[in-house]
């Protein structure tokens, strides 16, 4: 078997099982894990976090607001529901994060988070881009608004043949 011959195979099972769409699955599960974990942490130690966010010059509703976007986006996110709009409005907050809080270069640390901001934002730039795959809500409800849509021209032919042999009676 030639590597062409083992390539070809190789790619049609991906194709047949749908290797994209499981990696997207993962990418999307691993993107948003670290998203639900901060905005869980954050949600139940509130008050603590609240004073070191107000420490930080960031005041109690941009506060609540980060939190409910790490919670949210990544519910978005890990069930592939509004995947592309969480996946913008994390990647935006990525950016942000990395922009205003990590950009003492000095500082090694600093350094390493900001650069892994500008990765996990990139990240979900591209989720924004691909979408969320076949296995996700957003392709379920597209799936049940298209079989709606169906129904609704099947009923208005029906109606419509209905309508063009109904019989008329004298008045």
């Amino acid at each position: 078997m030639t590597p062409n011959d083992i390539a070809a195979k190789l790619a049609g099972l991906a194709t047949k099982y749908h290797a994209g769409d499981v990696t997207l699955l993962a990418g999307r599960l691993l993107l948003s894990l670290i998203f639900l974990h901060e905005g869980a942490t954050l949600a139940t130690h509130f008050d603590a976090a609240a004073k070191a966010m107000a420490a930080l010059g960031v005041g109690l509703p941009l506060f609540v607001a980060t939190v409910a976007l790490q919670l949210g986006a990544g519910l978005s996110i890990a069930t592939g529901l509004l995947t592309r709009l969480g996946a913008i409005g994390l990647g935006l907050f990525c950016l942000a994060t990395a922009m205003l809080f990590h950009t003492n270069f000095a500082s090694q640390n600093e350094l390493l988070h900001f650069e892994k901001d500008l990765a996990i934002a990139g990240g979900m730039f591209v989720l924004a881009a691909v979408g969320a795959g076949r296995f996700s809500l957003d392709r379920l409800v597209a799936l049940y608004l298209h079989k709606r849509q169906r129904d609704k021209e099947m009923t208005a032919a029906l109606l419509a043949v209905e309508n063009q042999f109904s019989v008329r009676l004298p008045v």
